[in-house]
């Protein structure tokens, strides 16, 4: 089973999306799991602050070092350790800590199938970045992985870890029935889909009509226009 952990400071904006559809019953039938951790009950004053001023000035505010490292200290436990080179040392095959930033690779669904577990259990630490961004230094040391969802700017990464959970989660085995298999094949290879009424007219003397090859029931032809659009 893999486990997708989320570290955010706003656990209530992901909550309704993952108690739906597909991701819902995933979770329903032990394909994945999701966890959140909510950054300030691991911070380290009274007040939970988990944020402070940029070094070298700037604009807004920046998540700090400490209760980020206390968070993946608790999620990693034993495997909390560092290597020579004082970066944190963990087994690929077993975990992945993504953080997200429009200089990351541009997210695709072949990177979306290298998270598939390897290992009986598998772990993906999605830590969201909010405000100004998050200490480099958690990147620098911590990161397999740095992903872009597009070339543009969210206010934080939680957008982003459900629309990659949502990525990943798809393609478990045992997650998707044939039609929804079919959903995949036919977008990330392009191609229109219509339904019924075979002619709807929005306006009078207005007709739009399903392409006649789709509704011939030949499979060449149904085939050949596929291929064509």
């Amino acid at each position: 089973m893999i486990t997708f952990h989320i570290i955010t400071i706003f656990p209530e904006a992901l909550h309704g999306y993952f108690s739906t559809s597909i991701i819902k019953r995933a979770q329903e039938k032990k394909r994945v799991k999701i966890v959140m951790y909510n950054l300030r009950d691991f911070s380290m004053d009274k007040h939970r602050s988990v944020d402070d001023r940029p070094f070298g000035g700037g604009p807004g505010m920046v998540l700090m070092v400490e209760p980020l490292m206390y968070t993946l200290k608790h999620i990693l436990k034993k495997d909390f350790r560092f290597n020579e080179v004082n970066k944190l040392d963990i087994d690929p095959k077993k975990y992945r800590i993504v953080f997200f930033d429009t200089r990351g690779e541009l997210f695709t669904q072949e990177i979306a199938r290298s998270f598939l577990p390897e290992v009986k259990h598998s772990h993906v630490i999605f830590v969201c970045g909010h405000y100004e961004g998050i200490d480099e230094r958690i990147k620098e040391y911590c990161a397999t992985d740095v992903i872009s969802i597009g070339n543009y700017v969210l206010s934080g990464g939680e957008v982003p870890a459900m629309a990659v959970v949502d990525a990943i989660t798809r393609l478990v085995p045992g997650v998707l029935g044939n039609e929804e298999s079919v959903e995949e094949t036919r977008v990330v290879k392009g191609y229109a889909v219509y339904t019924r009424p075979r002619d709807y007219s929005p306006k009078k003397n207005i007709v739009w009509s399903v392409p006649d090859a789709l509704v011939s029931g030949d499979p060449k032809k149904i085939d050949e226009w596929r291929r064509g659009h």
